[in-house]
C-alpha cells in the first residue's frame, strides 16, 4: 500500500533532531512522497532546499499562511516567484485566510491571499489553500478567480456540508486529515466524506499537529504527529467510506500525483 501525505510541515521545531528520521519511518511505512508545507518566505526556501536532499520523496510547496500576511513586502511576489520555479516545488501555498486567530489584518490576509491566486494563475501551478472561520470572504475570492487556477485543494477540510459542496462545485480538491479519527470534533466529518468523488480526494497528517485521536500509542510521550500515521488515517476513512483500504490508496495517490504533477 503506498500513500503521499501532501502537508507536512516538516520544517517545524519539533523534527529539528530527527527530521530525517521521519522521513525514513515514513517511506518504512509506505508513505513516499511527502509534501512539505511552505508557510512563509523563509520557510519555504527552507522546505525546498531540504525536500531537494531527497529527489522523487520530498517535495514541498512555496506561499505564505494568512498568519504570516503580515509579513509580506513589496519584495514578496518575487521572492515567491523565484521559489515556485524550485525543481522541487509542486504547489502555491499555503494561502488562504484563517479569521479564527487574526495573526495578520483580514485585510492583509485577503491581499496576499489574491496575489498569490494570481502567482499560481501566472505560472499554471496548482493551490495549497488553508481556510479557518473564513468560508464566505474565501470563496468569494477563490470563486472569482476559480477560472484561471490549474487546481485547488482545500487542505485540512473540517467544514459543513454546504462548504464542502460549495468547494466541489468550484472543481477542488479536498485534504483530509486525523480530523476524521477524533470522535468528538470529527464526528460531522465522517458522514460527509461520502459526498467526497474518489476523484477530488486526497489524505494528509498535518504533522506534527492534528494526531489521530484513537491512535493507540498517540505519538508516544511527544504527542507529535509524523507522516507514518497516515496510514492509520487512511484506514479509519476507509471504514466511514465503506470501502477496501488499498482501494483508498490507490486512489488517493493517483489523485495526489496527478495533482502535484508527481512522477
Amino acid at each position: 500500500m503506498k500513500l503521499i501525505d501532501i502537508g507536512i510541515n516538516l520544517m517545524h521545531r519539533s523534527f529539528d533532531k530527527d527530521r530525517h528520521l521521519i522521513v525514513q519511518a515514513a517511506g518504512e511505512a509506505g508513505v513516499s512522497p511527502l509534501i512539505i508545507t511552505g508557510t512563509n518566505e523563509r520557510g519555504s526556501l527552507e522546505a525546498l532546499s531540504y525536500a531537494a536532499k531527497y529527489p522523487g520523496k520530498l517535495y514541498a510547496t512555496a506561499g505564505v499562511h494568512p498568519h504570516d500576511a503580515k509579513t509580506c513586502g513589496p519584495a514578496t511576489p518575487r521572492k515567491l516567484k523565484d521559489l515556485a520555479r524550485h525543481e522541487c516545488a509542486v504547489a502555491i501555498g499555503e494561502c488562504g485566510l484563517d479569521y479564527n486567530r487574526d495573526f495578520s489584518p483580514r485585510d492583509t490576509q485577503r491581499e496576499w491571499f489574491i496575489k498569490q491566486l494570481e502567482l499560481a494563475a501566472e505560472l499554471a501551478m496548482p493551490v495549497f489553500l488553508h481556510e479557518r472561520d473564513a468560508f464566505e470572504d474565501f470563496f468569494a475570492i477563490l470563486k472569482e478567480r476559480r477560472a484561471g487556477i490549474k487546481n485547488a485543494v482545500v487542505h485540512c477540510f473540517t467544514g459543513s456540508e454546504k462548504e464542502l459542496d460549495a468547494y466541489l462545485g468550484l472543481g477542488c480538491f479536498i485534504g483530509i486529515t486525523g480530523w476524521i479519527c477524533d470522535e468528538r470534533r470529527g464526528r460531522h466529518l465522517a458522514g460527509l466524506v461520502k459526498r467526497i468523488p474518489a476523484d477530488r480526494l486526497m489524505i494528509e497528517t498535518d504533522a506534527p499537529f492534528l494526531m489521530p485521536r484513537d491512535l493507540e500509542d498517540g505519538g508516544g510521550k511527544s504527542g507529535r504527529n509524523e507522516p507514518k500515521y497516515l496510514t492509520h488515517i487512511a484506514e479509519a476513512l476507509a471504514r466511514h467510506l465503506e470501502k477496501d483500504v488499498k482501494v483508498l490508496a490507490e486512489e488517493t495517490y493517483t489523485n495526489s500525483r496527478l495533482f502535484f504533477g508527481i512522477e
